[in-house]
């Protein structure tokens, strides 16, 4: 039998290390399918429960592995339902290829059942590339072009097959004019400045008395330079979310996060520092850094694009996060200013007694932000933490200490509901050996992460270590979106938008065969991670907890205490709740 088109897609893949597809079948990819049947022994296909799933486990696998992640969907409403997830990667910079059946080419453009206009549904979210097959000939370059451009520009690009394409006979290019032959491999290429740049830059962070480190997500493979750059400036470090791994947090200088979600430390760091150091990261909120003028800087980025964006930096440093780092290095002198570090050490210090705190502080029944501080210690060793969005990545943000080893991810930058569960689906595969945890709250589980865990059930029992853990923070409101109508447009909550129906996870997770914790009493929140924890199967910890419990930014400005005390005014419907909980709060931040 000739080979076909699909098999030739499938073994140019499989060239390239590809060895497993995140997808939900439909007949514009049936060809695919059928070849997927003849080559499961090279490419495993996961089947997802719904398209938007196999995009956010595809960028997933991009951010824990390094790879290129790779989701198929047919035709039409398949393709669309990518996009969400497709949106996730581009916005975070991840190498993700779409591969999404087309009509035939005979139907193209006769308004036949199904047909979208690709193409120009693509030009955004996969602006790089984005090509119709049209010819058996095409294939080879197709691949070659899409993996090539999403590793080199860590970006989104798609490739559309007519579905009457894939079960063509394949044919690679012939010798002859307009025909184009590409090859396969990837260059480990380290871009480093010259000698001369690093020398300037040595000798502006050597002058600075009060440096600040801020590190995101291009330096997560830069922890050890991290640290020994910190060392010698006497820095403190903070993190933007998806940085979050990038350094452990037990170190005493690490001041955790930044923005609204941060910590107190970090906004103080910034608002004081004369040296700033920011590394593989472009975290939008220009108003959590120091003010223009205030301090001198310095960014390290791959992307030249994002040089300067934030903040005007004084020096731009294109190039590899850990190998400029490590370039750098011999430049830099030990920093004699002892009091710098010292007052954010302290400062610290006293952070994680404020954090202890507010977690112990009563609510209605359980405060989240306990659940998440009594997570900490036990977080397993190497495990693979995905958060949502919402509240559950503040309490993810501010309460747990990443230790070397782990991993951590969430949607940074498009900040989407419902990458928590399918985040850790695609650590499990890609990692078997290792615990996933997802922090979900219940809107985004009722969103997509239910049936997410459908496909956990499908799959568990080929896992090495079968344990996932899934925690649910049930507590009947959207609760993220509840605080800004709040604070943000000086609105009460509408019951209408934020209500969330009530509904039994541990139980549902029982019902397909995977273990279900429920806690509704905050003495037994420890002994419900310790169940899941050590579960014989992947498991849902539900707990039940209080929506009025209030995510407080590091600095609350004037403008925001305004607007809450107008939400006040026109009579919130949890209003006792909210001045009770806040309440509690700042009373915790005060004498703690």
């Amino acid at each position: 039998m000739a080979q076909l088109v699909s098999d030739f897609l499938l073994e140019r893949l499989s060239q390239w290390g590809v060895k497993r597809i995140f997808g939900f079948p439909g007949d514009g990819i049936n060809g695919i399918l059928g070849a997927l049947d003849r080559a499961k022994d090279k490419i495993d296909f996961i089947q997802v429960r719904h398209e938007e799933n196999a995009a956010f486990m595809a960028c997933a696998h991009s951010k824990f592995t390094g790879e290129v992640g790779v989701c198929m969907a047919t035709s039409g409403p398949g393709a669309i339902h990518l996009l969400n997830g497709l949106y996730d990667a581009k916005m975070d910079h991840q190498s993700v290829v779409a591969i999404v059946g087309q009509s035939a080419r005979m139907a193209m453009g006769g308004s036949f059942q199904q047909e979208v206009d690709l193409n120009s549904l693509y030009k955004d979210v996969a602006k790089e590339f984005v090509h119709t097959v049209m010819i058996p000939e095409q294939m080879q370059q197709m691949v070659d072009r899409a993996i090539r451009i999403a590793k080199a520009e860590r970006t989104v690009t798609c490739i559309i097959i007519p579905n009457d394409v894939q079960e063509l006979d394949a044919a690679t290019p012939p010798r002859k004019h307009n025909a184009t032959h590409t090859g396969i491999g990837f260059p480990n290429v380290h871009f480093v400045p010259g000698e001369a740049d690093l020398r300037r830059t040595a000798d502006l962070l050597n002058d600075g008395k009060k440096v600040a480190m801020l590190v995101g997500a291009g330096a997560l493979n830069a922890g050890d330079e991290i640290m020994e750059v910190a060392e010698l400036l006497g820095a403190g470090v903070a993190k933007a979310l998806l940085g979050k791994a990038a350094v452990p947090d037990t170190l005493p200088y690490v001041t955790g996060a930044i923005g609204l979600l941060g910590t107190e430390p970090s906004w103080k760091m910034m608002t004081e520092c004369d040296t700033l150091l920011m590394v593989g990261s472009s975290f939008p909120y220009s108003e959590f850094l120091p003010k223009v003028g205030q301090a001198r800087g310095v960014q390290i980025d791959i992307n030249p694009k994002l040089l300067s964006l934030r903040y005007p930096m004084e020096i731009n440093l294109v190039g590899d996060s850990k190998q400029t780092l490590r370039a750098l290095i011999p430049f830099l002198k030990k920093n004699k200013h002892h009091s710098w570090r010292k007052g954010i050490e302290k400062g610290m210090e006293d952070w994680w007694k404020v954090i202890d705190a507010r977690a112990k502080d009563s609510a209605k029944p359980i405060n989240p932000q306990r659940v998440f501080q009594e997570l900490s210690p036990k977080l397993p060793d190497n495990c693979i933490l995905s958060s949502d969005s919402g509240t559950s990545a503040d309490w993810f943000a501010r309460h747990l200490k990443i230790r070397k080893g782990m991993m951590a991810s969430l949607s940074g930058n498009l900040a989407t509901m419902c990458p928590g569960v399918p985040y850790a689906i695609a650590a499990k595969f890609a990692y078997p050996d290792r615990i996933p945890i997802a922090l979900v709250g219940d809107g985004a589980m009722q969103m997509l992460g239910n049936n997410g865990l459908i496909t956990i059930s499908k799959y568990w029992k080929r896992w090495k270590d079968p344990r996932l853990v899934i925690l649910v923070l049930h507590n009947n409101d959207l609760a993220q979106v509840s605080w800004e109508q709040r604070v943000m447009t000086g609105d009460p909550r509408f019951t209408g938008s934020q209500e969330v129906p009530d509904f039994p996870y541990a139980e549902y997770a029982k019902l397909i065969g995977l273990k279900g914790v429920f806690v509704n009493d905050p003495e037994k929140i420890s002994q419900g991670w310790d169940d899941v924890l050590s579960a014989d199967r992947p498991a849902v910890l539900e707990v039940l907890t209080d929506a009025n419990v209030p995510p407080l930014p590091p600095h609350i400005s004037f403008d925001m205490m305004v607007k809450y005390g107008k939400t006040l005014l026109k009579g919130d419907p949890d209003e006792a709740g909210i001045i009770k909980s806040t309440w509690k709060s700042e009373m915790s931040t005060i004498f703690s």
